[in-house]
């Protein structure tokens, strides 16, 4: 399938608010681009990035951002991968060639932002970008190889930059983790691009109970990006927000310019929060997680794109939800299972992901055996 092509796996379930853009000039990695322009849009933009086995559209809808960009103003940009890159349309964060600057995926969503900044007026200095799982792994990706395009990003259930190189390497550090010093760590963002400063400041999103990308991933995601910035692996301060910890670093200027929030017994996902409040968005669904706070709202707001608010009405009011995959609320004391990997299973697999069967010791068989099946998998072009 071409680029820009009406996906195959696009669900009538499932409405679409983004409009196809299927020339966006050079796409060495082979990926379609779709955007959302509100009325009246500010000169923001957020390069959006959705999970394995999502679509832009299930994760727009998922994560409410077409619904903040109503309420706020700002352009959306959503890159979509394709199963001819990778069957269960992950972003392939641990390739080489599609995670260094200049080349594949990586120039492909660099190429979005500059069609973006053309046919939009985009402040330079106003350019953001998150990712869920696989997407939140490329977010990385990104902040390491365009350091100068971005002035911050937020990374939702991913991993480090250069955590892997392959797949069994993928598959190591999203189970096992990979640790290493905040230096080293440091040093592959550093090397990653000619860039020195100033550096994109940066939010970590993590549940505390995945079990497909180890939590432990977001501790080295810290070291790696307060070691760019220059500070401490301890934060500056704590408070609660929505009910859950969030840890602040702050630079010589008193800036936040990190901020991490690990949502305790949450799975592997996105989290979301049902209401009409302000700070409500979501729908839960695949790797949505419904846990009364929204990561898209804060996330925005650690952006500094709240500030401006308009009066809605919620487009997706009414929308039946993406197909949910036993979404956990936090004040049950059963650890939902999350329901796929940041990588693609074995070839020939159904592109949905199976369900678990009931009972958490079976759910752990079955992960590892997903899990090692995967290991020999090779990219399909």
């Amino acid at each position: 399938m071409m680029p820009g092509a009406v996906s195959s796996r696009e669900r009538p379930d499932v409405p679409s608010r983004l409009t196809a853009v299927p020339d966006f000039g050079p796409n060495p990695g082979g990926l379609r681009m779709y955007k959302y322009v509100p009325k009246k849009p500010n000169k923001s933009l957020v390069v959006v990035m959705h999970g394995c086995t999502q679509t832009a559209a299930s994760y727009d809808l998922g994560a409410g951002w077409s619904t903040l960009a109503d309420r706020y103003g700002f352009l959306l940009v959503f890159p979509e991968q394709t199963e001819a890159n990778n069957p269960k349309t992950c972003f392939n964060w641990f390739r080489e060639h599609d995670a260094t600057r200049g080349q594949g995926e990586a120039a492909s969503i660099r190429q979005m932002i500059r069609k973006m900044a053309e046919d939009h007026a985009v402040d330079p200095k106003q350019i953001f970008v998150t990712g869920l799982s696989a997407g939140g792994a490329m977010t990385a990706v990104m902040l390491a190889t365009y350091p100068e395009v971005f002035a911050a990003g937020a990374i939702v259930a991913g991993l480090p930059y250069k955590s892997a190189t392959g797949m069994r390497q993928a598959l190591e550090s999203m189970f096992r983790v990979k640790v290493r010093e905040p230096k080293e760590w440091g040093d592959l963002v550093r090397a990653a691009s000619p860039h020195r400063g100033p550096w994109p400041r940066v939010s970590v999103w993590h549940g505390g109970a995945d079990t497909v990308v180890k939590p432990k991933n977001a501790e080295e995601l810290l070291k790696q990006w307060t070691d760019v910035h220059g500070l401490s692996t301890r934060p500056d301060r704590t408070e609660t927000v929505d009910g859950y910890p969030r840890h602040v670093w702050t630079d010589a200027k008193g800036r936040d310019v990190i901020e991490s929030y690990i949502i305790p017994l949450m799975a592997h996902g996105a989290p979301v929060a049902g209401g009409d409040d302000d700070t409500s968005y979501g729908v839960p669904g695949e790797y949505l997680i419904e846990v009364g706070i929204s990561s898209s709202y804060h996330i925005a707001r650690f952006f500094g794109l709240t500030q401006t608010r308009r009066t809605i009405v919620n487009p997706f009011a009414g929308e039946r939800p993406a197909p949910r995959v036993e979404a956990q609320r936090v004040e049950s004391p059963r650890v939902a299972p999350a329901a796929d990997a940041a990588v693609p299973p074995p070839r020939g697999r159904a592109a949905d992901p199976p369900r678990p069967r009931p009972g958490v010791q079976k759910f752990v068989e079955d992960t590892i055996k997903r899990a090692l099946d995967a290991a020999g998998l090779n990219k399909r072009r």
